[in-house]
C-alpha cells in the first residue's frame, strides 16, 4: 500500500534473486517487514528504470548503468512540484545504500564476480535536525485528543501518551501485543529492529490513560468471532486493518486531524515527530544519553547524539556532564 500523498508504484515481477535477498534479510538479519518493503521499494524502482532504459536485468547491470540511474535521480532533485516528485539526496542516498546490500550478497552467494557499486560515491547530504514539538504543544495535542471521551478519543490519548512516553517507533507501538504489557502497566516489552528485546518503562500519566483505554479497548475488536481471533491478541486491536491491528498509515492520519482540530500545522504533526519530542525533552530535562539511546532502541549512540544538536545549551552542558563517554569522547 503506497503512504498518503504517495502515488501507488506498479509492482514488477522482481528477479528472483532480488526475491532471495529480501527473503536473506529477514531470515538471517532478523529485519522488520517494514524494512523488508523499503528495501523492495528501492530495488524495484532501479529494476524498472533498467528495464525500461537499459533493457537488462538488475542483477547484470555494470557501473555506468548504476551511474546513468543515479544521475537520472540527481535530475529530479532539481524537478519542481509542477512536474515529477522531488526526489531528496537522502533517498538517493538510501537508494544507494539498498544497491551496495543487494550486490554484496550477490558476491557473497557466488551469483556475481564484482560489486558494480565498489567505486561509486554517495552522495553528500547536509545533515538535517529532527523536527520536534515543544512540551507545550505535546500538551496541546493530549488535551484536545481527549476533549471528547469516546472509545475513538480514549485510544487516541493512550496513543499519544505512550508514545511520548515510551519513544517506541511507531511500528513498534500499533505492532505491540498485549502481552507487551509488563506486571502492573509499569513497563513494556518491546521486540524492535533485528529482533532485540527491550524493556521500556511507562510514565504514571501514560499508565492512567494506557488503564482508561483497556475499559474500552474491545469496542476496537470486531464482534464477528473469526474476525475478533485475530485481532484480540494486539494491544491496538483494529476492526478494518488486515493485520488485525492498528496500522501506522491510520495513526498518522488521526493525528493530523488532530493537529487540525487543534489549530496546529499539521504538516508538523506526526507519530515520528512525537518520537523526536520524547528524546529532546529527556535530553532538556537532564537525561543521561546513554539511557535515551536505551529507550529509543538505537544499535549507535551516534544516532541519538543528533538531538543534542537542538537542545538548548544548559540540557547540552548537563548531558555532556553526565555521558559517560564524554571524558575519552570514543564510542566502544
Amino acid at each position: 500500500m503506497a503512504r498518503p500523498g504517495r502515488p501507488a508504484m506498479p509492482k514488477p515481477d522482481l528477479h528472483p534473486l532480488v526475491d532471495a535477498f529480501l527473503d536473506m534479510l529477514t531470515t538471517e538479519r532478523g529485519a522488520a517487514m517494514n524494512t523488508r518493503q523499503a528495501y523492495w521499494r528501492d530495488l524495484a524502482d532501479v529494476s524498472l528504470f533498467l528495464r525500461e532504459q537499459k533493457n537488462i536485468e538488475i542483477n547484470k547491470t555494470s557501473t555506468d548503468d548504476l551511474k546513468d540511474y543515479l544521475k537520472y535521480l540527481n535530475n529530479k532533485t532539481n524537478t519542481k512540484s509542477g512536474g515529477n516528485s522531488k526526489i531528496a539526496v537522502r533517498t538517493i542516498a538510501r537508494r544507494l545504500s539498498a544497491l551496495r546490500q543487494f550486490f554484496r550478497y550477490l558476491v557473497s552467494e557466488n551469483a556475481r564476480e564484482d560489486d558494480p557499486t565498489s567505486t561509486i560515491e554517495s552522495p553528500k547530504q547536509s545533515r538535517t535536525l529532527p523536527k520536534t514539538l515543544s512540551e507545550e504543544e505535546v500538551n496541546t495535542l493530549i488535551k484536545t485528543a481527549g476533549a471528547k471521551n469516546t472509545a475513538e478519543n480514549i485510544r487516541l490519548v493512550c496513543l499519544i501518551e505512550m508514545l511520548y512516553a515510551t519513544g517506541l517507533r511507531v511500528s513498534e507501538l500499533v505492532g505491540l501485543p498485549l502481552s507487551a504489557i509488563g506486571k502492573n502497566s509499569d513497563h513494556l516489552i518491546v521486540e524492535g529492529k533485528g529482533g532485540r528485546e527491550r524493556m521500556v518503562p511507562i510514565s504514571t500519566t501514560a499508565q492512567e490513560a494506557l488503564k482508561k483505554y483497556l475499559n474500552v479497548r474491545k469496542q476496537h475488536i470486531s464482534q464477528n468471532n473469526d474476525a475478533s481471533s485475530s485481532q484480540d491478541r494486539w494491544l491496538f486491536p483494529s476492526k478494518t486493518s488486515v493485520s488485525g491491528h492498528l496500522t501506522r498509515q491510520r495513526f498518522a492520519q488521526l493525528l493530523k486531524d488532530l493537529a487540525k482540530a487543534a489549530k496546529m500545522d499539521d504538516g508538523r504533526i506526526s507519530p515520528h515527530v512525537l518520537r523526536h519530542a520524547f528524546a529532546t525533552h529527556l535530553l532538556n530535562n537532564g537525561a543521561d544519553l546513554r539511557s535515551v539511546q536505551k529507550m529509543l532502541g538505537h544499535a549507535d549512540i551516534a544516532t541519538t547524539q543528533i538531538y543534542t544538536h537542538i537542545i538548548n545549551e544548559d540540557a547540552k552542558k548537563t548531558v555532556e556532564e553526565k555521558h559517560p563517554l564524554s571524558k575519552t569522547g570514543t564510542n566502544k
